[in-house]
């Protein structure tokens, strides 16, 4: 796989996960404790081998920078290949700030690639996959484009691209849908091309006044490319909506899905920060949970997920909560189906509950 190019497009719709995306992207949403949301393509990328990788930096890129740095946590501070950044265009007098923009103003970049192959994907879906399975199908089907899809096996409830394939996988349809069943063959974003393809659809789309990769790029060119869908069996989850982050992390305590996303397969690597271990006090009762390192817990916790750094006082009960990394929960306050955004405080004896399928929301740095 060192003949494959990793793009890594940031420009992701946060219109519906806005409440934890106001100051991040969702490529840096914290997840499963000590996680962010990119280090599960960039892992997979790495993991298969790929040691080149471009990030497509969004506006706000500030914890995108601050997570990823050099590469090294994920082996590519290299002097040669490596991880690089593709700048955002701030062109003031051209109104189309877009992805296809940002790719066309570094097309420079990828023709002096030496790679043949590009592996274009997003940050936003959550699986651990072996992307050299993806470039055997890829080169077996001769196709030109190659798309990961995944069947749910349940509703999604958020905007998704669903595919419609032939016997031998070519793609006779794509759409954009508001929602889809669980039977649909939902795409993962995720797309495998020659160099050359790439290059044609970047500037053929871009010059003739298109913005979006998959809308004006492959969509309205499939009669002039062969391509193939993909389907990954694996364990998969689209995070472009608050109740999907939601649902995501609530599935990781499922031991079988835990065990599938971090232990069966290949490592989830992330930034290393070396902290203390959790304290459990004489009072602790913890079930069903993700603790992380640092924490201190001194009430109830069940079915939740504790970040780093997370105090939880006397009297404290917490169930299928979310707590993000320097929460503090002050003596007898009570939550439920609430999601806490970094450095809040709970004052004692609140009482915080959210539905089950649309979370109560606390911002970052928020005191109640």
């Amino acid at each position: 796989m060192n003949y494959v190019l990793g793009l890594i497009n940031l420009h992701e719709d946060n219109r519906l996960i806005k409440e934890i995306t106001r100051k991040r992207p969702i490529a840096t949403i914290p997840f499963a404790g000590r996680y962010r949301l990119i280090d599960f393509i960039l892992s997979s990328m790495v993991n298969s081998g790929i040691i080149s990788v471009g990030i497509m930096l969004p506006d706000k890129a500030a914890s995108i920078l601050d997570h990823l740095r050099s590469g090294k946590d994920w082996d590519l501070a290299r002097r040669h290949e490596g991880l690089f950044y593709l700048l955002p265009s701030n062109d003031d007098d051209d109104i189309r700030q877009s992805e296809l923009k940002t790719f066309y103003q570094n097309l420079n970049i990828m023709r002096r690639s030496p790679q043949e192959y590009i592996l274009l994907s997003g940050a936003h879906t959550v699986f651990n996959i072996d992307f050299n399975n993806v470039l055997r199908f890829h080169q077996n089907t001769n196709a030109d484009i190659t798309m990961l899809y995944y069947r749910p096996g349940r509703k999604l409830h958020s905007p998704c691209t669903v595919i419609k394939t032939k016997e031998n996988g070519l793609v006779s349809d794509i759409a954009n849908c508001p929602a889809a069943g669980e039977d649909a063959d939902v795409s993962m974003g995720t797309y495998l091309m020659s160099r050359k393809v790439f290059l044609e659809i970047v500037e053929h789309s871009y010059e003739r006044g298109g913005s979006d990769f998959l809308l004006d790029g492959i969509m309205r060119m499939t009669a002039h490319y062969n391509i193939y869908g993909c389907c990954y069996d694996g364990y998969v989850s689209c995070i472009n909506s608050l109740y999907g982050y939601y649902q995501t992390s609530m599935d990781l305590l499922n031991p079988q899905i835990w065990n599938e996303l971090f232990i069966d397969n290949a490592p989830i690597y992330t930034r290393t920060k070396d902290d203390v271990p959790a304290q459990y006090k004489s009072r602790a009762n913890v079930h069903n949970s993700l603790i992380s390192n640092g924490c201190t817990i001194e009430g109830l916790v069940e079915n939740s997920i504790l970040f780093r750094d997370v105090r939880i006082e006397k009297g404290v009960k917490i169930k299928n909560s979310i707590i993000m990394q320097g929460c503090q929960l002050h003596k007898n306050s009570c939550l439920e189906n609430v999601i806490c955004d970094k450095n809040v405080t709970i004052s004692a004896e609140k009482y915080l509950k959210g539905a089950e399928s649309y979370p109560f929301i606390v911002e970052k740095n928020t005191v109640i």
